[in-house]
């Protein structure tokens, strides 16, 4: 009578225990079918859910059915014998009971963590399936690259489920063996194991023979990423030794199978346990021993004549897989011959130089523009715009909402999901300009957008950016706030086709479910026209529908049609290009690349790298836009085939969206990275590092830091037109000087090229840590920076740019003042270094004209100069002060005009009239 009440609350258990946690999985992927849907990527998901799906199933039923099948068989081969636990403890009546529910808990267990793992390789079985030519061939097998991108990885895939499924089979066999005393140690080692279950236990073993054969036959190809040697890759010792090694355990590994075999019908172990004890011997000789004295005996007495052939193809090989064999070398002659003429003829270069920081400027856009305490600037982006027909670069920011920053009380949950929806407009300033007061010049700013340029913004709201890690609803009954507007708030409705719609009282309950919500299911505000946004962190948003590309730490914005838009880098990258140095076996990967943030980009010790798509987000209804920018990529060609629907072509893309597009920062570290070594073609000269580069050093706010590559706007050696670049100077190893500088392009048609401009070896080119030293030690800079600090401010020099103008370098440094208890820097001053002048003037015209006006001498520039001897005071002339006022006021007209020499020599006369004045 009580069997049924106890089958009933197993049943009970085993539905609640599975069931909720199923239940709440399957709502949540039906909510994620509905995101899908309402963003257009539908086939995305589809395609990733089936092959999980079927992945799962095929691995979970091949699993169950081998192990079940190894268990009947076991059970078979000893059905006269019982199983011999739990004797003489009175259970012996369920020993057979409580084997089968072992067996059945193993069986389920193993097949549901095998299945379970088996969906996480969806991808490397769907490249296997739809794979690509790269056109390279590796050196040692010469194979196509392709085959160790798609079709290797399949093949270690395949070989590790195959040898997990037998192993676990031949657990479960001898398991069941033990458990009925099959195998009986009492009999002598050479006889353990008779009969129809050792013929069991070796086909098992057999089976796994053949695929440790096939194990270490693939092994071979893995030498290609060999860590061992003086670079990554096979190295003398991997070919001569290492790959004879695999080849001839992958043979012995067969050998062994067979002995297996013909143990079947033989009484005692002793072939097969010979053949086993032999099969080690010979795998630690071969495998450890050989290897070993190969190294020790014949490459490192000739290292660099053995291993120079292996150096050369890592060095062609990484180039390739960085690009770094596409870098266009150049002489850059440093000559030093800067003009007033020469300038003028750069002044777009000159009028483009980036004054403004992006920390300090950072600081201060969220101390005049945040407007409201729930408001906030979470980074500064740089572009270029041409605004009043003039091409400039610009820096700007979006204001975005953070309701963690609304007043606790405020924080409600009609006020998280229903009100505070939104951020609203941007702030953008022109890189080289600062107000009387040391502000930025806003081109942009206030809410609502204000403009000063011929750029507005039509849509200013931004539901979608950087902060937005909240669900949020709109078509609500109630208004959702807007901007602050005097004493009332503007409030407005939704307009955008963003968002998930709530059109059933269904979708409520399994978003209420999902989303463990009740005031999702029960808010009266909601209704049938009612939409949930949710995933609107873009970073997040965008890696959902593409998750098997990595994308750029920096979103930036961009203002396109009077809409707000997020552009992001997205990159292919792998781990398997033969040969190729991966990016974590370099030197100060972690502070030269950008600390936490892009460690985690570089996860999977990637060693190939393609900046090919670049996705765009409306900051409005949050669409998403995926437009190809690098259709010779064999890795996106891949992706193509598998999502049809997901890549659009390059030439869909609007002309004004790609003016925006620009070299990313990221990839750049990468490849200016991996070009300090990596610009030595000559195998000897890298294996000695005779010429190894490194990244310069530079203060800010009183710490020593890497210098960063940063955007410019310049025309380079030999154009003739003004280009947006990104550009970072090297210093070669322990040594301060400059030794070349790299840009990379980021307009029209020669997008993405690099550039590498070397200076002369025999001549002294300075590098900022140098330059930095020169101001400390220039002593009007040095005694106005202990004046400003002893007043209470704080001083804050920031980024030193190297900027190359025609063929001579001009260095320019920004000043920032900050009261100590404040957060407000102010632009106070510029600093310009060229040859042996160091200056600092008010702006940067100034500083500009002390040089190349004037044309001072060393001495004048950089120290002070004797005070004039002490005359008896007589009144002015009258016409002193007038003359003064007109003299200034040329210089200002020639300043305007970009008339350098006319300016210095007006700056000339007004210094000598307002002497006359003093005395």
């Amino acid at each position: 009578m009580m069997k049924l009440p106890t089958r009933a609350l197993i049943l009970l258990f085993i539905l609640v225990v599975v069931g909720l946690p199923l239940s709440h999985t399957l709502t949540h992927v039906l909510t994620e079918v509905w995101w899908f849907e309402a963003v257009g990527y539908d086939q995305v998901f589809w395609t990733q859910l089936t092959w999980q799906v079927l992945l799962w199933v095929i691995t979970f039923t091949v699993y169950t059915l081998f192990l079940g099948g190894n268990y009947q068989i076991a059970m078979g081969n000893s059905r006269d014998r019982p199983f011999q636990f739990l004797t003489d403890t009175g259970y012996e009546r369920y020993a057979n009971l409580f084997s089968r529910f072992l067996v059945v808990s193993l069986t389920l267990l193993i097949a549901w963590g095998a299945a379970l793992n088996s969906t996480t390789h969806w991808q490397t079985v769907l490249k296997f399936l739809n794979p690509s030519e790269f056109g390279d061939r590796d050196p040692i097998f010469d194979l196509d690259i392709g085959f160790y991108t798609f079709q290797l990885p399949f093949y270690e895939l395949l070989r590790s489920w195959l040898l997990f499924l037998l192993m676990w089979g031949l657990a479960m066999a001898l398991l069941v063996y033990t458990l009925k005393g099959i195998i009986n140690l009492n009999r002598g080692w050479h006889a353990i194991l008779t009969g129809a279950p050792k013929t069991h236990l070796s086909v098992l073993l057999a089976a796994i023979a053949v695929i440790t054969a096939w194990g270490f036959w693939l092994d071979r190809y893995q030498l290609l990423y060999s860590p061992e040697g003086v670079v990554f890759g096979a190295g003398y010792t991997d070919i001569h030794a290492r790959l004879v090694a695999f080849a001839v355990m992958a043979l012995l590994s067969l050998v062994l199978a067979v002995i297996f075999l013909l143990a079947m019908g033989q009484p005692t172990l002793v072939p097969p346990a010979s053949g086993l004890v032999l099969y080690i011997v010979v795998l630690v000789g071969i495998n450890g021993l050989y290897p070993w004295l190969q190294q020790t005996l014949i490459v490192e007495p000739n290292e660099l004549d053995k291993e120079k052939p292996f150096i050369q193809h890592n060095i062609e090989l990484t180039q390739k897989a960085y690009r770094l064999d596409q870098v266009k070398r150049e002489d850059y002659a440093a000559q030093g011959q800067l003009t007033a003429q020469i300038l003028q003829q750069n002044q777009s270069t000159l009028n483009n130089i980036r004054l403004w920081d992006y920390r300090p400027l950072l600081s201060t856009y969220r101390q005049l523009q945040e407007i409201r305490l729930y408001y906030t600037f979470q980074d500064v982006d740089v572009d270029r715009y041409t605004l009043d027909d003039t091409y400039q670069q610009v820096m700007l920011s979006a204001r975005e909402l953070s309701v963690s920053q609304l007043p606790a009380a405020a924080q409600t949950w009609v006020n998280q999901r229903l009100k505070y929806t939104h951020g609203y407009g941007l702030v953008m300033s022109p890189v080289s300009r600062a107000t009387e007061d040391g502000l930025p010049d806003l081109y942009i700013k206030n809410i609502p957008p204000e403009s000063k340029v011929d750029l507005t913004v039509d849509q200013a709201a931004i539901y979608y950016g950087e902060v937005t890690n909240n669900y949020i609803f709109t078509g609500t009954t109630t208004q959702e706030f807007d901007y602050p507007q005097g004493n009332q708030n503007a409030l407005t409705n939704y307009s955008g086709k963003g968002g998930v719609p709530l059109s059933s009282l269904g979708r409520r309950l399994a978003y209420a479910y999902d989303f463990n919500s009740l005031q999702l299911l029960i808010s009266n505000y909601l209704t049938t026209q009612s939409r949930i946004h949710y995933h609107r962190q873009i970073r997040e948003r965008v890696s959902r529908v593409a998750p098997f590309l990595q994308f750029d730490e920096d979103p930036y914005l961009v203002v396109v049609d009077g809409r707000l838009q997020w552009v992001i880098d997205a990159y292919t990258v792998s781990n398997r290009y033969p040969y190729a140095e991966p990016i974590v076996r370099s030197q100060d990967v972690g502070s030269v690349l950008g600390g936490a943030n892009t460690r985690q980009f570089l996860r999977g010790n990637i060693n190939y790298i393609r900046n090919a798509v670049k996705v765009v987000v409306d900051a409005y209804d949050g669409t998403l836009q995926f437009y190809i920018t690098d259709a010779t990529d064999p890795l996106l060609q891949t992706y193509a085939q598998i999502f049809p629907n997901l890549l659009q072509p390059e030439d869909t893309i609007p002309a004004n969206l790609k003016a925006h597009f620009r070299f990313p920062l990221d990839l750049f570290k990468i490849q200016a990275q991996m070009y300090r070594a990596y610009h030595m073609n000559d195998p000897e000269v890298f294996y000695n590092r005779e010429d190894l580069w490194q990244f310069p050093v530079q203060t800010f706010e009183g710490n020593q830091q890497l210098m960063n590559p940063y955007y410019v706007t310049m025309r380079l050696p030999g154009e003739t037109q003004t280009e947006f670049i990104l550009i970072l100077p090297f210093t070669p190893t322990n040594k301060d000087n400059m030794i070349a500088w790299m840009a990379a392009r980021s307009t029209g048609a020669e997008y993405g090229k690099l550039l590498l401009y070397e200076f002369p070896k025999q001549k002294l080119v300075y590098g900022p840590s140098q330059i930095e030293a020169r101001i400390d030690q220039e002593p009007t800079i040095s005694q106005q920076f202990t004046l400003w600090s002893q007043a209470g401010s704080k001083v804050i020099r920031g980024d030193l740019l190297v900027i190359p103008i025609e063929e001579s370098l001009l260095y320019v440094e920004p000043v920032y003042l900050r009261a100590e208890q404040g957060e407000l820097p102010e632009l106070k001053r510029a600093i310009v270094s060229y040859q042996n002048a160091v200056v600092m003037a008010e702006t940067l015209e100034q500083a500009l004209a002390k040089i190349f006006g004037q044309q001072p001498t060393a001495v004048e520039t950089t120290s002070t100069r004797p005070a004039a001897p002490v005359t008896p005071a007589s009144p002015p002339s009258t016409s002193l002060p007038q003359s003064a006022l007109e003299t200034y006021q040329k210089a200002e007209d020639a300043l305007k005009q970009g008339n350098w020499a006319e300016y210095g020599r007006q700056q000339a006369e007004l210094e000598k009239i307002l002497r006359q004045l003093n005395r």
